[in-house]
Parts: C-alpha cells; sequence; structure tokens
C-alpha cells in the first residue's frame, strides 16, 4: 500500500468575468498585491492571469484568471476563506466591506470560529474567520452581532460554544486529530 506524500494548501485560482474590478477589489479592499500579471495561451484560447497575495514567502495565494461566462448562472466556488488573527482584525475587514458591491454579508459564529460572509462583486462566496480557541461539532453556524463590543461579542462566543455538542479545548481536539493522521 502506497502512502500520499503531505500536502499543503498553497492557493487558489478562479474565473472572473472582469480582471479589472476583481482585481481591485481584492487589492483595494482586501489587501492583497499584484504580484505578477499576465496573458497566457491555452487550450481554451488567449487567458489574462493576475497574481495575488498578502504574503511575501508566496508568489501567489489568489489567482484572478479571465474567461469566466457572463451568462454562467451557478457559482462553482463554494467560499474561498481568509483568516485573521484576531477580533478586532474581523471587525475591521467587517466595516471595510460595508459600502462595497458586495452581498450577503452574514456574521456567524462556528463555535470553532467566528466568521464574516460575504459575496464579492462576482458572486463569489468569502470567508472572513478567526479561530476560538475552542472546539465544537461541525458543521453549526449561529447568527452573530458585530454591534457588540469585542469583549461581549468573545464572552458571547464563549458562553454560546460552551453549550453546544462535543465543546473542548481545541488544543485537546487538535491532538486527537494529529493521533488519528
Amino acid at each position: 500500500m502506497s502512502t500520499v506524500p503531505r500536502l499543503a494548501f498553497s492557493h487558489v485560482g478562479f474565473a472572473v468575468r472582469s480582471i479589472e474590478a476583481m482585481t481591485d477589489f481584492y487589492s483595494r479592499v482586501l489587501g492583497f498585491i499584484v504580484t505578477d500579471r499576465g496573458e497566457l495561451d491555452t487550450p481554451h484560447g488567449r487567458l489574462d492571469l493576475v497574481f495575488l497575495s498578502r504574503d511575501p514567502r508566496e508568489h501567489h495565494q489568489v489567482v484572478l484568471v479571465s474567461g469566466r461566462p457572463s451568462d454562467d448562472t451557478f457559482n462553482h466556488i463554494n467560499q474561498i476563506s481568509f483568516r485573521v488573527e484576531d477580533i478586532a482584525a474581523l471587525r475591521t475587514m467587517h466595516d471595510r466591506i460595508q459600502g462595497e458591491a458586495v452581498t450577503e454579508i452574514s456574521p456567524v459564529s462556528h463555535g470553532n470560529a467566528l466568521s464574516v460572509y460575504f459575496r464579492d462583486p462576482e458572486g463569489n462566496r468569502i470567508e472572513l474567520f478567526m479561530d476560538t480557541p475552542w472546539y465544537v461539532d461541525q458543521p453549526l453556524r449561529v447568527p452573530m452581532d458585530m454591534s457588540l463590543s469585542d469583549d461581549a461579542l468573545m464572552r458571547w462566543a464563549e458562553a454560546n460554544a460552551r453549550g453546544l455538542a462535543g465543546f473542548r479545548p481545541v488544543e485537546e481536539w487538535r491532538s486527537e486529530l494529529a493521533t488519528r493522521m
């Protein structure tokens, strides 16, 4: 029996309708830097690509590729998720998307994370999230009130998580998972 080599997630690429509008959104609103851009001949025709990153160790974390059909009625991407370091950063990003060409803004708690979901200008679902120090059984989605102060929001999140199935410190869950892996 062969062993699957260790894999580490690196980046995501997806087709867009307006490469300039999406480059603007991902750069201006989400803070990505354009690291490269250009055209590439492919079996499906000539495509424009824009490479974006927020990590100097990664040439790109997101690749925008022209060619998404304008009549595409179904989005095949379930979500693209970006981790932030704390509740202050999550709140900053929640505030940044207000007034942008985004839809379906939805702050929620997953117990193990606090998240803000929204649809980018082309309808791709984006999740901005911060980890919590707890684990609870998934899936779980509880609406969250971003009008609470940071301290009040964290107190609410912990009290909510403590009442959910599987609640325990995330390090305990990670240790169990590491053993399984």
